[in-house]
């Protein structure tokens, strides 16, 4: 492997020895995390576009992002708006450039007299039928021949505002200039390039920058250039390693060694109206040898809804009491808080151990006490929302930390709430738990410093949820319906979904279909419940819908998760085009949990994308949580399917997860093969690739 030191001498310079570089522009480039000269070296273009050739403007259609010449004509300010336009023609038609955002040089120079000019962007449709470019990059000459031809294709970057895409190629054209006195090191294992067909490091830097006119753009726009696909394997290597080294660096701090089979476990589950599962007594074994050791417990538990995560957990929050110390469960809305208040108060009261609630919705006084019980450790269970972490909150003895759906977290919230339960150089044990079954894609990539169980048994009993697409059109129709439903003496759930995020619009529209269904169905108890209302107004009506004084229960989508109302079977989903399948699934599965057949209705909008006719598809035809998750991730990318896009988790250069899951494996066997190894390239390859992006695992 090439150890030279040319890499450290000159790449690692800082980017304000680059020439144009002041401390303003540094800042700029601080936002996209480059800081040396190899972070600007390794900022890949996000796509190209082809500057070698001149379009002729007959030849031009809408949607082209075209390079096209002629000569300018008419410069005029118009429109109450005030924009410059002017026309470019040359022998073939005639183009408008419009320009929203000018300044009176610019009107000037566009103005002189046949100005032969170049420019490039997107054509679109414009007035009377007309073509228009808006806001084009663009050069002038006083002739044709003035204007060069770009000699390679041309890279788009990742910017931030007031840094053009301009200056950014600039300042890679600096660092290439460098590469052809000084190669750039070589941190691939020469053993397994040997066995590739890969050029090297340096020249496929230069190709990916600067690809020549005749690459193969097809290939270099969807990411399977071979160029691309060897700076991917090495980024994916280095993802892989940072997380092989977290997980390292966490089993390296203490933990406390929690006893296992003590009497307060045994008691739980012989209160229990039903015997633990296959699948959750083995994920159960494995969270138990996992706590009985002096190393932190890192454990994601995955499991379809309904299949008994939330008894796995209390399992462990018995045993951590029993050991003498506190236990902590988040969840990421008030909601499904409260649910495991709930469920918690009603396993653990019996067995005299203390559950407390903390929310960012309570009142100074209430809260006060809680604080005191928590601190004073009173108060053995705690749960609660992402108030849990708020500074105020301070842990006697924490020695467990359970997560509900974690991808709801930043990064930085959970490690805030178990620095809490650091004392006496001991980190807490962390029991991570989620209802979205995650991709093996995802779980290698997103969740590879964690040991992974999955509880894949229903319990005994539980009948699939069937699930019916109808289109608005038979909206009245279905409302008839649920009607009769109600009569056997069933309850139904009526969701109503909004594109925006507001709580303020998502309530209102919940309102006005609540007031639709009371007019239709005076007979009916008809509750509502949204993300606006106060605790104890949402507490009051669920309590309503278990008992059943309330036959139909409307609702955003905080009903997702956490509501367990067994008599409930049947669920009207509004406009379930608007939500990506792993929610859907989450909704769906809030029926289908008592003795009944249930069902869930898909009240679609037309006309239907192509998409969202898949994803209802999908929805009908199948139960699988893990399948639905695959194709979740296949239509919307990881960082929407892990809500994680905030976080830099899953923050990649030049990969994709999606695309170049087949190298993942190899991934892992060459990563093994270096960890084994204990080479030094690891944390320099890390550097290279996540620089600034690893801080959580600092922590």
């Amino acid at each position: 492997m090439n150890t030279s030191k040319s890499e450290t001498d000159i790449f690692n310079r800082s980017v304000n020895e680059l020439h144009g570089v002041g401390s303003k522009v540094a800042e700029l480039l601080s936002r996209l995390n480059l800081f040396t000269i190899e972070d600007v070296l390794f900022h890949m273009p996000l796509r190209y576009e082809d500057r070698t050739k001149i379009t002729s403007i007959a030849d031009v259609r809408p949607g082209d992002r075209v390079l096209i010449e002629g000569v300018v004509q008419n410069v005029a300010i118009v429109g109450k708006r005030r924009q410059l336009t002017c026309q470019v023609a040359d022998d073939t038609g005639v183009v408008t450039l419009r320009f929203f955002h000018f300044t009176s040089r610019q009107r000037q120079s566009l103005a002189e007299a046949l100005v032969s000019i170049r420019c490039f962007g997107e054509v679109r449709s414009g007035f009377r039928s007309g073509l228009d470019m808006t806001h084009p990059e663009y050069r002038l000459g006083k002739a044709i021949s003035d204007l060069e031809l770009s000699q390679t294709l041309t890279p788009i970057y990742s910017t931030t505002k007031g840094l053009s895409q301009i200056s950014i190629r600039k300042l890679v054209s600096q660092v290439l200039i460098m590469l052809e006195h000084c190669a750039v090191d070589e941190l691939l294992p020469r053993a397994f390039l040997e066995t590739m067909t890969w050029e090297g490091l340096t020249k496929s830097l230069v190709y990916i920058h600067r690809p020549p006119p005749d690459a193969r753009l097809d290939l270099l726009l969807t990411g399977k250039h071979p160029v691309q696909q060897r700076l991917i394997f090495e980024e994916l290597l280095a993802h892989q390693l940072s997380l092989t080294q977290l997980r390292k660096r966490a089993r390296q701090h203490a933990a406390i060694a929690l006893k296992v089979k003590t009497p307060k476990v045994e008691a739980l589950l012989n209160s229990l109206p039903f015997s633990l599962t296959g699948a959750q007594q083995k994920v159960w074994n494995q969270i138990q040898r996992d706590i009985e050791q002096p190393i932190p417990m890192l454990r994601l538990v995955q499991g379809d809804v309904g299949c008994g995560k939330t008894i796995v957990a209390a399992l462990a929050v018995v045993q951590a009491v029993a050991s003498g110390h506190q236990a902590v469960v988040m969840a990421p809305t008030e909601l499904l808080a409260e649910q495991h208040f709930r469920n918690f108060c009603m396993w653990l009261h019996p067995l005299s151990i203390t559950v407390g609630f903390l929310s960012g919705k309570m009142k100074a006084v209430e809260r006060r006490d809680v604080l005191a019980d928590v601190r004073s450790q009173k108060t053995q269970v705690v749960i609660g929302t992402h108030a849990l972490f708020q500074s105020d909150v301070e842990f006697s003895s924490m020695v467990l930390l359970v997560i509900d759906e974690q991808h709801r977290f930043g990064v930085g919230q959970r490690l805030a709430l178990m620095q809490k339960g650091m004392f006496d150089a001991v980190r807490p044990h962390q029991l991570i738990m989620t209802a979205t079954p995650i991709p093996r894609t995802l779980a290698m990539t997103a969740y590879g410093d964690l040991d992974c169980s999955v509880i894949d048994e229903l319990p005994p009993g539980r009948k699939p949820v069937k699930t019916l697409l109808m289109s608005q059109q038979r909206r009245r129709e279905m409302i008839f319906k649920m009607a009769s439903h109600c009569k056997t003496g069933q309850q139904v759930y009526w969701v109503c979904t909004l594109v925006e995020e507001s709580e303020v619009l998502q309530a209102q529209a919940a309102e006005i279909i609540c007031q639709e269904l009371q007019r239709a169905l005076p007979d009916l108890n008809i509750g509502l419940v949204h993300g606006r209302m106060k605790s104890i107004e949402k507490e009051s009506l669920m309590s309503q819908f278990l008992d059943q004084t309330l036959e139909v229960l409307v609702a955003t989508t905080v009903v997702e998760v956490g509501v367990d109302v067994p008599n409930a079977t049947l669920m009207v989903i509004e406009n379930p085009e608007r939500l990506g399948l792993a929610q859907l699934h989450q909704l769906r599965g809030r029926v289908g949990r008592g003795k009944h057949a249930s069902y869930c209705v898909l009240l679609y909008d037309t006309p239907l994308t192509y998409t969202a006719k898949q994803r209802l598809q999908i929805m009908r035809k199948s139960q699988d949580g893990f399948y639905i998750a695959e194709q979740d991730l296949q239509m919307r990318g990881p960082g929407e399917v892990l809500g994680v896009r905030q976080s830099g988790l899953m923050s990649f250069r030049i990969a994709d997860i999606v695309r170049d899951q087949a190298w993942l494996d190899k991934v892992n066997q060459v990563a093994n093969n270096l960890q084994s190894s204990n080479d030094a390239c690891i944390p320099r390859l890390i550097d290279r690739w996540l620089k600034n992006l690893t801080h959580f695992a600092q922590v």
